[in-house]
């Protein structure tokens, strides 16, 4: 019987121990795409117990306890601190073959030197050792940031945020990057019954209330600048239902106007407005030579009970069905055939999607710029996030296109301690590459390969969103 998680798990032939012990185990840390809290790690924020730093804001975790039948106030309500812990303790048992299982142990080894399996019975020793060190100034947010070596780091911003904290970060010369990330997703929801709220507000911050879509773009490319000098490489832009038809800016700006005058639009409206901007905004990235990621396909607060008594991003979402091969085409293609296609990272959330992404990626790769993947297949995003769905991921994109100019993996977590989940995909991904290789697939050149794993661990990464 192998032993539990140790130094080769995931490691299942003699050349993928090698990549990874020798390549991957050391590299830095890239997370171009989390929410952490930036004025936390700016006050270097201290946790009081392992409950709040775990099940504080992890809505992996809440899902896996609803389904495991732990009320709520043990999840997300006032219970106490220990229950909870408890509580999630008996989940985590009950949760063989879901990635928090390994998720977990992994960070008790690596955060806290615990190599015991995290039991109801062994629930309060763990509790214990943790807190102990929690309580320690060695396990601060800044200090749990360099425990796992991370190199830079990319928040999730809304434009009128002032990035108070990022600058402060920047003043103190703290020696981790921590980078704002332009994620305009309330000025594209032109259907959301708060639109023209967001557009007051942003109008504030800009100076000038936007009462045309051209004062709008102009507005939000304002705000861009202001990002980038405070050091922004990347954009994000949840993409969850239609997003583009073709549309003039005059029909877009009439569609503008109209919301703003709260009278009701059509999804046909809605589409065009936000495909129009979504271009837009796409050729400004591409002047500006930021990344443009867009995450496609989720079905969010389904719950209407839940969603009432939590509000957003408290575990109630889930992937989406609709086929979006010939929008997706047809926005990339408005940008290109200007040749202002920003570097594009195309996440799935449906693992159907994950062929067809990675077909079109290969459509819009030519530039004069040498760009190597400037159109990137992204690493397998949240209900993908997970051994089969790395596999898949990797699969996909060595089928269709070049694995080697991937640029890997990324936490997207609101937690202090999920950085392992990149050592976790570094072991999927030098499992993946080492059987390729031990089945004569592929030859065993030491120098080429071990380049490879740095690159997809780290150095594509840093080249790409230029670090």
């Amino acid at each position: 019987m192998t032993e539990f998680m140790n130094d080769d798990f995931l490691l299942s032939t003699k050349t993928s121990k090698e990549l990874y012990h020798d390549f991957a185990k050391e590299m830095p840390i890239a997370d171009f795409h989390n929410h952490l809290n930036p004025q936390e790690i700016c006050e270097d924020a201290s946790f009081g117990t392992i409950t709040d730093i775990w099940l504080g804001a992890d809505h992996y975790k809440w899902r896996a306890m609803r389904a495991n039948g732990i009320p709520e106030y043990l999840i997300t309500g006032d219970g106490d601190s220990y229950e909870k812990f408890i509580a999630w303790a008996d989940t985590v048992q009950n949760a063989i073959g879901n990635p928090l299982y390994h998720w977990t142990h992994l960070e008790l080894k690596r955060y806290f030197g615990i190599n015991t399996v995290l039991t109801p019975d062994s629930a309060r020793e763990i509790w214990e050792r943790c807190n102990e060190k929690l309580a320690s100034p060695g396990y601060s947010a800044r200090s749990l940031l360099r425990m796992q070596n991370v190199r830079v780091l990319c928040t999730t911003d809304d434009p009128a945020d002032d990035l108070c904290w990022h600058k402060k970060l920047k003043e103190d010369a703290f020696e981790i990057q921590v980078l704002p990330t332009f994620r305009p997703e309330k000025a594209l929801g032109i259907e959301k019954p708060d639109f023209a709220a967001y557009i007051e507000k942003l109008g504030k911050v800009t100076g000038k209330m936007p009462e045309s879509l051209e004062e709008l773009i102009n507005g939000l490319k304002q705000r861009l600048e202001y990002f980038t000098e405070a050091g922004c490489r990347v954009s994000d832009h949840s993409l969850e239902s239609s997003f583009y038809l073709p549309s003039s800016y005059e029909e877009a700006d009439q569609i503008y106007r109209k919301k703003l005058e709260e009278k009701q639009l059509t999804e046909e409206e809605c589409t065009k407005y936000r495909g129009f901007l979504l271009t837009e905004l796409g050729k400004e990235y591409a002047q500006k030579n930021l990344v443009m990621q867009l995450h496609i396909g989720a079905l969010r607060n389904n719950s209407t009970r839940m969603f009432r008594k939590l509000g957003p991003d408290s575990g109630l979402d889930s992937l989406n069905d609709f086929n979006y091969a010939a929008q997706l085409s047809a926005l990339l293609d408005a940008m290109d055939r200007e040749d202002k296609l920003p570097k594009t990272v195309l996440y799935y959330l449906n693992p159907k999607d994950a062929e067809m992404l990675a077909a079109m990626a290969g459509d819009f790769q030519s530039n004069s710029q040498g760009i190597r993947g400037k159109v990137q297949l992204g690493s397998a995003w949240w209900f993908c996030d997970h051994k089969n769905g790395m596999e898949n991921q990797m699969k996909a994109l060595s089928d269709v296109g070049l694995i080697s100019s991937f640029i890997g993996m990324l936490t997207d977590s609101r937690s202090f301690l999920s950085f392992p989940r990149h050592e976790y995909f570094r072991r999927i991904l030098c499992n993946y590459i080492g059987t390729i290789v031990d089945n004569g697939e592929y030859p065993h050149d030491r120098r080429v390969l071990g380049k490879l794993i740095k690159d997809i661990c780290y150095d594509n990464a840093v080249r790409y969103f230029r670090f």
